[in-house]
C-alpha cells in the first residue's frame, strides 16, 4: 500500500519506522512544523510538505498521528473521497473520521512510544473499521508490521487507554519524583532499576494483587511512620505516599 502520514511526532515516527520495514511504500509526511516534516521525510525517503493542499491523493492509506486534543478539531485535511483514512488515537471515536471518506478507521498503538527510541518495543494494535471490510483492511495492514493485533471498538478501546495511563504514566511520574528524591538525599537512583525491573517482569506470570510487597501490605504502622517522616520535605511525595498507602491498606 502506498502510505501518506499526517503527523511528525512520536507515533508518526515509531509508526513510519515499522513500515518502512514491510512491503509498503511511505510517499509522504505532513506536519505543521515544515523542519519536523522534512526530518522525519528525509529518514523514511519520502516527499513532505506543511501544507494540507499539497496532500498526496494517489495513496491508499491515509495515517492521522496526531495528539488526541488535535484530532477532535480537524479541519484542514480535505476528504478524500473513498480512500482508507485512519487516526491513531486511543481515547478518539472512530466517527472523528466520519466526514473525510467513505473508508475509514482507527489503528492505536497500545505502547509508550518516543522517537528518541534505539530499539522498536513490542506493540499491540488495536484497530476498528467503519465497515467489516475496512476492519479487515486495516488489520491486513497492521498485521504486516505487528504480531500483537486485535480488534478494539470505542468503548473498549478508550477503557484500555485509561489502564494503559495508570500503568504506564502515572508509574513513570513515580518514577520520576523518586529521581527527585534520590537526587536531593544524595542518593544512586540507578540502584532502583532492578528492583523496577523485577516488580514489572513478575506480573507477566502472577496476578498483581498475588505480588504486593511492602510495609503497607504487612500493616507496619512503625516502618510506615518512619517514611513519612523521612519525606517531610518532599510534600508531593509524602502526599502520594499516604494516599497509596491507604489504598493498599484498604484492599
Amino acid at each position: 500500500m502506498r502510505v501518506v502520514i499526517l503527523g511528525s511526532g512520536n507515533v508518526a515516527t515509531v509508526l513510519g519506522r515499522l513500515i518502512t520495514k514491510t512491503n509498503h511504500t511511505i510517499v509522504q509526511i505532513i506536519s505543521r512544523q515544515l523542519i519536523h516534516a522534512k526530518n522525519l521525510a528525509t529518514e523514511l525517503q519520502c516527499s513532505f510538505t506543511d501544507n494540507y493542499e499539497e496532500m498526496d491523493i494517489t495513496a491508499d492509506i491515509y495515517i492521522i498521528a496526531l495528539v488526541d486534543d488535535a484530532l477532535t478539531t480537524l479541519k484542514n485535511i480535505p476528504a478524500i473521497a473513498d480512500k482508507l483514512i485512519v487516526h491513531t488515537a486511543g481515547s478518539v471515536s472512530i466517527n472523528a473520521l466520519k466526514g473525510f471518506s467513505s473508508t475509514y478507521g482507527v489503528l492505536y498503538p497500545l505502547q509508550s512510544l518516543r522517537k528518541e527510541m534505539q530499539y522498536l518495543p513490542e506493540i499491540p494494535w488495536l484497530v476498528d473499521g467503519n465497515t467489516e471490510e475496512t476492519t479487515t483492511t486495516i488489520k491486513d495492514f497492521a498485521s504486516s508490521f505487528s504480531s500483537l493485533v486485535a480488534e478494539g471498538k470505542d468503548e473498549e478501546r478508550i477503557k484500555l487507554h485509561v489502564a494503559a495511563v495508570l500503568v504506564s504514566n502515572f508509574t513513570n511520574h513515580l518514577f520520576s519524583l523518586t529521581e527527585q528524591y534520590c537526587e536531593t538525599e544524595h542518593l544512586n537512583f540507578k540502584i532502583l532499576l532492578p528492583l523496577i525491573k523485577e516488580t514489572a517482569n513478575r506480573i507477566e506470570d502472577y496476578s498483581p494483587s498475588n505480588m504486593q510487597t511492602g510495609p503497607a501490605i504487612r500493616n507496619d504502622i512503625f516502618t510506615i511512620d518512619r517514611h513519612l517522616k523521612l519525606l517531610t520535605n518532599h510534600p508531593k511525595l509524602k502526599y502520594l505516599y499516604m494516599k497509596i498507602t491507604d489504598s493498599i491498606m484498604s484492599r
